[in-house]
């Protein structure tokens, strides 16, 4: 299961990029630039995007991004989920299927997460692992199984996963370097990530005809669950929503790789 929960954290990590680099001044991780889409735009949009998880010649999963409208004390908000389910087939892998899922809302045209939390779901185990923002008091609260273990500094911008897909889309495609803070384990790391405009042909099983894709690469201090650590790259779609294509990550074996076989979308006022 290790390599499907990379697989997770590369897309929710990116489908990003880079060398080690600095923070944008500020911290102000929105750069808008011609044809980039804003949070408004992208949220607009009612999307679920299944990837398939390889390593070497083998599947040994999939990946689902899903965004649902839903509340947060009573105020709007979004939830999205990262689902993993395992490829049963594959020796000392099994049946699983894990979910992650964080509760955001927009402030000041800027992703602000709310609360992340992990469903074991195979094993009965949900709410396995949750973190919540304050942002008045610039703290993370670290909780397991439901007991209160940690509390962490908070540095903006800041994520535990899942939202690393949003802020991507946001800076994909522009000649830009940016840093997230990210929260796993009970330990604060960052991503630091170098967005280009090279671009190139890529074919995917979602699209019928190949696409014009942006490259991106990263690095990452974090070594927590998800189980990989360092440089990572990946590809996005060059158009109004930068939809993310690909992700390359090495660990300790090799290479995975997970790439967009299914994506469909509606507007959500229809």
């Amino acid at each position: 299961m290790k390599f499907l929960q990379i697989s997770i954290v590369f897309l929710f990590v990116a489908l990003s990029t880079v060398f080690p680099l600095k923070a944008q001044e500020g911290g102000d991780y929105v750069v808008m630039q011609e044809g980039s889409p804003t949070a408004q735009e992208l949220l607009q949009w009612r999307e679920v995007l299944t990837y398939k998880v390889t390593y070497s010649f083998f599947t040994i999963g999939q990946v689902k991004m899903v965004m649902e409208d839903t509340l947060y004390h009573g105020e709007p908000a979004w939830k999205l989920s990262g689902i993993i389910t395992s490829n049963p087939g594959i020796p000392f892998v099994g049946k699983e299927e894990n979910h992650y899922n964080i509760i955001f809302q927009v402030d000041g045209g800027k992703p602000k997460e709310m609360v992340y939390w992990k469903d074991d779901v195979d094993d009965d185990n949900f709410r396995e692992d949750r973190y919540v923002y304050n942002y008045d008091r610039r703290k993370v609260y670290a909780f397991k199984e439901g007991e209160a273990i940690d509390t962490l500094d908070l540095e903006t911008p800041a994520t535990s996963g899942p939202l690393i897909t949003l802020f991507s889309r946001l800076l994909a495609g522009q000649q830009v370097n940016s840093r997230l803070f990210i929260y796993l384990d009970e330990q604060k790391g960052t991503i630091d990530m170098k967005y280009t405009r090279q671009q190139e042909k890529r074919e995917y099983e979602a699209f019928e005809e190949p696409v014009n894709a942006f490259y991106a690469e990263g690095d990452t201090d974090i070594d927590g669950p998800f189980g990989f650590s360092g440089r990572f790259k990946a590809w996005f779609a060059d158009d109004e929503l930068r939809i993310p294509l690909e992700a390359h990550v090495k660990v300790w074996l090799g290479n995975a790789k997970v790439r967009l076989i299914d994506y469909k979308k509606e507007l959500r006022n229809e």
